[in-house]
C-alpha cells in the first residue's frame, strides 16, 4: 500500500501514485522493516530535480520493479526540501563512501537506520560501467539474505565514523582584517577573470560570495572586490542563466561560460541574486543591476507567490515540448524558425542577433537559449521591448513548467528580505507589500504559540516536520530586514522570538557551535551540523548574521557574544575555502564595521523623514540596521531618546558605543554610511 496520498510535499505526492508501497520518513516504517526483517530503501530528491523524475519514470512506475521492492524492502520516500535533517546526515554518507553525492540518492539501512549501501540515480539496464537498479536490488537483497553479519558491521562502522567525525569549530576568536584580506586572495585565485564567477563547470550563481565582495570593498575600498563582484554579476545577467524574457534565474550554468543552464528555477536562488543585484545597484547605480534586481523580484511575485501569499519553492526543469514529451528547457529555448513565426521575418533576425540565436543552437535540436551577447552598434529600445513582449506572450502559449507549491520558511525569509530591500530601494510599495504578506503568513501558519517554526506549509496547511536552524535564522533575516523598511517594531519583536531559539535549542552552550537541528528534535543517526553555504547560506552562517543585527537593533549582548563565537569557524574556514563560506565572510565584514546602527526620527508624513530614511537605507556600510520612528516613539529600542534637532528631523548613527552628532542633511548621512570606514 502506498502511503504519500495525504503528504503535503509535492515531490512525494508525485510519487502517491506508484506501484511501489511507498511509506514516508516515520517511526512505523522503520517498525515495519524490523517486524518483516527487511532492509529499507531510501529514496532521497525533490519535486524540480530532473534525475529524480527520470529514475520515477524507468523504476518506481514499471510494475516489475515495484514488485520486487514491495516483495523484498521497506520503501521510504523523502523529499530533501522538507527534510533536510535526513538528507544531510546520510549525503553526508554517501559522499564519504564514494566521494561524490547529489540527486536522487539512494540509500540501504538497516531496520535501525544504520545505512550499509549507497548511490545516486541507477538506470533500469547497466549503462557506462553503472550497474543497473534491478542488479543493485537483486545484490542487496541477496547480502541482506545471506551475509547478515557483514552487512551489520558495515553498518554499524559507517554510523560509528560519522558519530565521531566532529567538527573541529577551528578558533575561539572572532575574524579579523588578516583573515578577510585572505579570503579575498583565495577568491581571487579561483576567480574567472574571463568569464567571471569562480570555477570551471557547472558554474554556479555565487550571490554569497557577491554579498562578501560589496561588503568588502564597502569596508575597504578594494577595487578589486567590486570589480570581481560587477563583472560576475554582468556575465551572469548576461547569460542563458538569467531568463532575458520573463527574468529569474535558472540554477547554475552547466558550462563556464554561463550559456546554458539547468533550467529549474529555484525560490532561494532568486530571492538571494535579487538581493545581491539590489546591493549592487546600490554600491553602483548601476542600470542593469536595478533592472535584473527588480525583473527577479517581479517574476518571484508572478509566478511563485502562492494563493495565501507565501512563496512556492520552484519551477521545474522539464516541460511539455509541444508533442507530449517532457524535455528539459522546453519552456524557455528557441530555434530561428520559431522566431520567424513569432516575429516574422526582419523582427526575428533582429532578435538572433539580439539574443544570440543561431541556426546551430546553442543548447539541443539546433535551439538556443536566449542571452544578450557583448555586440557593437545600438540597437532600437522601442523594437527591442516589442519583440520582447511578442516572445514572452508566445512562451506563454507553451506548457508551462510545473511548480512545487510548497512553502519553505527558510526560502520564505529569503524572499522577504529581497522583496523589502528591493521595494525601498526602488519606490516600489507593492514588493514591500509581498514580503510583508510572505511574512505574515509565517508568522500565521509556520509559528505556533511558542514561536517554533514548522519548515513547510502547502495548500494553507502546515506540514509535520519541524524548522532546523535554517528556518529559523533566515526567517529572522526576513523580519530584521522588514523591521528597517518599515519602521514597524513588531518584526523585531517577533525576530527575537525565534531567535531565542536559536540561543536555546541549537547552540552548544560550551563551544558556541551551531547544530541544524534543535536540541529536541528527532534524533537521527547524527545531529547534522555544517557552516558551510551550498545553495543558501548555511543555517550556522544565517544565524550568527541574524544575531548580529538583532544585537545591533537591541543591544541585547548575549545574542551579540553568540554571532561572535558563532564566527569563530569563518576565522578557520575563510582564508582556506572562501567559495564555501560566503554569507560567513560577509557577516564578518559587518561585524568588522561594528554593525552601524542607525536611527532616523520624524514625523511619518514629513518629506525631511522620508529624505533621511531614505539616506539611511541606501548605506552600503556592511550589516547596517535602520530604525525610522516618530520623537518620542517606543516601538524600537534605537529610537529611544533620540530627539529631532531644532525642530527637524535627525538621524543618528552609532557603532562599537560611540555616536556621530545627528545630522539633519541627508547628504551627510549618505557620507556617514558611505565609503571606507576609517
Amino acid at each position: 500500500m502506498n502511503r504519500l496520498a495525504h503528504e503535503t510535499s509535492p515531490y512525494l505526492l508525485q510519487h502517491a501514485d506508484n506501484p511501489v508501497d511507498w511509506w514516508p520518513w516515520s517511526a512505523e516504517a522503520f517498525d515495519e522493516a524490523r517486524r518483516t526483517n527487511r532492509p529499507v530503501l531510501l529514496s532521497v530528491g525533490y519535486s524540480s530535480c530532473h534525475w529524480c523524475h527520470v529514475m520515477a519514470h524507468e523504476s518506481f512506475e514499471d510494475e516489475a520493479t515495484a514488485a520486487y521492492l514491495n516483495e523484498h524492502f521497506v520503501s521510504v520516500k523523502v523529499d530533501r526540501e522538507e527534510r533536510p535533517d535526513v538528507d544531510a546526515v546520510y549525503m553526508e554518507a554517501v559522499q564519504a563512501a564514494t566521494g561524490q553525492g547529489g540527486w536522487p540518492m539512494t540509500v540501504f539501512l538497516t531496520p535501525d537506520a544504520e545505512p550499509f549501501y549507497f548511490g545516486t540515480y541507477f538506470p533500469p539496464e547497466p549503462r557506462h560501467g553503472m550497474a543497473s537498479f534491478g542488479q543493485v536490488l537483486e545484490g542487496v537483497s541477496s547480502a541482506w539474505k545471506d551475509r547478515r553479519d557483514e552487512v551489520s558491521e558495515v553498518a554499524g562502522k559507517i554510523t560509528r565514523d560519522l558519530a565521531e567525525r566532529e567538527m573541529s569549530f577551528g578558533d575561539s576568536r572572532v575574524p579579523g582584517e588578516e583573515d578577510l584580506a585572505g579570503a579575498l586572495l583565495g577568491l581571487t585565485r579561483d576567480y574567472d577573470s574571463t568569464r567571471g564567477g569562480f570555477g570551471g563547470a557547472p558554474k554556479f550563481p555565487p550571490s554569497m560570495v557577491i554579498e562578501f565582495l560589496l561588503r568588502h570593498h564597502a569596508r575597504t575600498g578594494s577595487e578589486g572586490a567590486l570589480q570581481m563582484a560587477v563583472d560576475t554579476c554582468e556575465r551572469m545577467a548576461r547569460g542563458g542563466l538569467y531568463d532575458q524574457l520573463g527574468g529569474g534565474f535558472a540554477r547554475y550554468s552547466v558550462d563556464r561560460e554561463w550559456v546554458v543552464p539547468h533550467f529549474e528555477k529555484m525560490l532561494y536562488d532568486n530571492a538571494l541574486l535579487c538581493r545581491v543585484y539590489a546591493h549592487l545597484w546600490r554600491a553602483t547605480g548601476s542600470g542593469l543591476a536595478r533592472r535584473v534586481a527588480l525583473e527577479t523580484a517581479d517574476f518571484m511575485v508572478r509566478e511563485l507567490r502562492t494563493t495565501e501569499g507565501g512563496f512556492a519553492s520552484a519551477l521545474d526543469a522539464d516541460s511539455d515540448d509541444g508533442s507530449g514529451r517532457h524535455v528539459e528547457g522546453a519552456y524557455y529555448v528557441w530555434t530561428p524558425a520559431q522566431l520567424r513565426e513569432v516575429l516574422g521575418d526582419a523582427d526575428a533576425a533582429l532578435a538572433a542577433q539580439y539574443f544570440g540565436v543561431t541556426e546551430e543552437g546553442t543548447f539541443e535540436e539546433g535551439a538556443s537559449v536566449l542571452q544578450l551577447p557583448q555586440q557593437e552598434g545600438v540597437f532600437d529600445a522601442e523594437r527591442i521591448a516589442s519583440v520582447r513582449e511578442r516572445l514572452l506572450a508566445a512562451r506563454a502559449g507553451r506548457p508551462a513548467p510545473g511548480r512545487d507549491d510548497k512553502v519553505v520558511a527558510a526560502w520564505n525569509g529569503l524572499a522577504v528580505a529581497a522583496l523589502a530591500e528591493t521595494g525601498a530601494y526602488f519606490d516600489r510599495p507593492d514588493l514591500v507589500e509581498a514580503a510583508i504578506g510572505a511574512a505574515d503568513l509565517l508568522v500565521r501558519l509556520h509559528m505556533d504559540d511558542r514561536a517554533r517554526l514548522a519548515r513547510t506549509s502547502k495548500d494553507g496547511r502546515a506540514g509535520a516536520h519541524a524548522g532546523v536552524l535554517e528556518d529559523y535564522a533566515d526567517v529572522a533575516e526576513g523580519f530584521l530586514a522588514l523591521t528597517s523598511v518599515t519602521g514597524e517594531g513588531v518584526w523585531l519583536e517577533f525576530a527575537g522570538f525565534l531567535l531565542d531559539h536559536v540561543l536555546a535549542q541549537f547552540t552548544d552552550a560550551d563551544s558556541g557551535a551551531l547544530y541544524d537541528t534543535a536540541a529536541d528534535a528527532e534524533r537521527l543517526i547524527r545531529r547534522p551540523q555544517d557552516p558551510t553555504d551550498n545553495a543558501t547560506p548555511s543555517g550556522w552562517s544565517a544565524a550568527a548574521g541574524a544575531l548580529l543585527s538583532y544585537s545591533a537593533q537591541t543591544g541585547a549582548e548575549p545574542h551579540r557574544t553568540a554571532a561572535e563565537r558563532a564566527l569563530g569557524v569563518v576565522k578557520a574556514l575563510g582564508p582556506r575555502a572562501p567559495r564555501f563560506i560566503g554569507w560567513g565572510l560577509a557577516v564578518a565584514e559587518a561585524l568588522l564595521d561594528g554593525p552601524r546602527e542607525v536611527a532616523v526620527v520624524g514625523e511619518a508624513g514629513d518629506p525631511a523623514t522620508a529624505a533621511l530614511r531614505r539616506a539611511a537605507l541606501l548605506g552600503t556600510a556592511p550589516g547596517a540596521v535602520v530604525a525610522v520612528g516618530v520623537p518620542d516613539s517606543d516601538e524600537l529600542p534605537l529610537l529611544s531618546g533620540r530627539t529631532p534637532v531644532d525642530g527637524r528631523p535627525a538621524a543618528y548613527v552609532c557603532r562599537n558605543f560611540a555616536c556621530d552628532v545627528p545630522t539633519t542633511d541627508p547628504d551627510r548621512l549618505r557620507t556617514a554610511l558611505n565609503g571606507r570606514n576609517t
